[in-house]
């Protein structure tokens, strides 16, 4: 059994074209779903479903719903770019720029490319996806006085990472679509699945094998000294 801080560390979003032809064995998807059940949640409210979707008929027609990047992403996600590995190996936070267009990551282009972006098929996120699995929650319910249902999404934050990790010990590829979130892109995800009005979709979880070995890239993290304060705020460090 893999060690789990080695799964931890190893855990990362595929975003690789997926073989459509080689699926997720149903036991293996069984598996990530009691790592769900388990998750831990706020008050064990347990406030989430999980829609298997794996016909191909309904992957189609999710494929073709569209979607368009918010020019506040592409804002937003400029602030968090690093534009060369030595600059990322700094920082220690944020996102190699050259995983995204060349319009996104120049400052004097970001003008252009939000007047560009134009809505596109969810296909060419899914990428050939064997399964989804769509996990949905009741909005009209919350965890005890917790304002904004904080705790809520914070325990559907912990069910993502158990699936997640369940994911990676079994040797299937993720990759985690809050697309299917936005408001237009959920409507059309319920009409499909008739999900009900009163749930919200949280996320989609992407599974399957990648046609081909997926690109490599830098991947950093803050020191432990960075993010630990010992007693106090500020007396950074631990030992």
């Amino acid at each position: 059994m893999t060690d789990i801080l080695k799964l931890i560390q190893q855990r990362q979003s595929t975003r690789a074209v997926y073989d459509p032809n080689r699926p997720v064995a149903k036991e293996e998807v069984r598996q990530i779903i009691e790592a769900a059940r388990w998750a831990p949640t706020a008050h064990n409210m347990q406030n989430f479903e999980i829609l298997i979707v794996d016909d191909k008929e309904v992957l189609e027609k999710i494929g073709n719903i569209k979607s368009q990047v918010s020019e506040a992403f592409i804002r937003e996600n400029y602030q968090q770019l690093s534009f060369s590995e030595e600059e990322l190996l700094q920082k220690k936070v944020g996102i190699l720029g050259t995983v995204f267009p060349p319009d996104w990551r120049d400052p004097a282009k970001l003008d252009k490319a939000v007047r560009e972006s134009r809505p596109t098929p969810l296909k060419q996120r899914i990428k050939g996806c064997p399964v989804l699995l769509i996990v949905v929650y009741d909005a009209r319910k919350r965890a005890p006085a917790s304002k904004g249902d904080v705790l809520g999404f914070i325990s559907l934050g912990c069910v993502m990472e158990n699936m997640w990790l369940m994911a990676q010990s079994l040797g299937i590829s993720v990759h985690v679509l809050t697309v299917f979130a936005a408001d237009a892109v959920e409507k059309e995800v319920k009409q499909i699945l008739s999900i009900p009005d009163y749930m919200k979709v949280a996320f989609a979880f992407r599974m399957g094998h990648p046609v081909s070995k997926p690109a490599k890239h830098l991947r950093v993290r803050r020191d432990m000294e960075m993010l630990t304060c010992h007693n106090r705020f500020g007396n950074k460090g631990f030992g």
